[in-house]
């Protein structure tokens, strides 16, 4: 996951664009119920490790979702186990996972009672609350003083983020907000995209494989034939 945007404010339903970059080869699943252990809880599966980029648990209305950082690279386990992690025990997460092998990352927690921040940089684990309002969280952080921040939050304030991510195409520019470029022989690409409204027991997912494309974009709500548990 390279690019997150949130929009949290009391008493409005949270929404969320999520735009996964990856090697197009790695091979995935679209949102569905793919954990048995987790049954309320809807997300991409990474096919090879098995955990996801984006998960939301119906019941809740908690979303997570980790971005890579550039500090460490390479670590164990897999980071798709955070989003899963964190639906399930909330800021408490730290204490049901070891991070500290782990590549460097961001991981974001989207509640209908506020968006929290961690930043793993393969040194410090770092907590940061944020305000109501909207913000933008790329590998570098939140709200961050770089080329994609300055070019897109100020357009994500004031179009339809549908209509920001549909105009534009994929580039290998520093700024771009969908992706594609090779990295020794394998293409690197922005391969998912996610705008997501959830609440509590409530939750719909318009996705697209290939986002920036008109009309390529298709539309899941949350309950259909789940069977939710009883809130936590």
């Amino acid at each position: 996951m390279c690019t997150v945007v949130t929009q949290w404010a009391p008493d409005e339903p949270l929404q969320i664009l999520a735009v996964r970059d990856e090697f197009v080869a790695r091979p995935f699943d679209p949102p569905g119920a793919w954990w048995p252990e987790q049954p309320t809880v809807i997300g991409g599966r990474d096919r090879l490790a098995g955990g996801s980029w984006c998960v939301s648990d119906v019941n809740t209305g908690v979303t997570a979702l980790v971005l890579n950082r550039r500090e460490r690279r390479d670590g164990t386990p897999s980071r798709g186990g955070l989003p899963l992690a964190a639906v399930n025990a909330g800021e408490n997460w730290p204490d049901q996972v070891e991070h500290r092998q782990m590549a460097s990352f961001n991981l974001v927690l989207a509640a209908p009672s506020g968006v929290t921040v961690w930043t793993w940089d393969a040194a410090e684990l770092r907590r940061q609350e944020l305000p109501p309002g909207q913000h933008m969280i790329t590998s570098d952080g939140v709200d961050a003083d770089n080329p994609k921040t300055s070019r897109f939050a100020p357009l994500f304030k004031t179009r339809p983020w549908y209509d920001v991510i549909t105009g534009t195409q994929p580039s290998d520019d520093p700024a771009a907000l969908v992706v594609r470029h090779e990295v020794e022989g394998n293409i690197y690409a922005t391969v998912f995209g996610q705008l997501i409204t959830a609440a509590t027991g409530a939750l719909s997912i318009a996705s697209s494989t290939t986002p920036w494309i008109h009309g390529s974009w298709t539309q899941q709500s949350w309950p259909q034939s789940l069977r939710l548990a009883a809130p936590r």
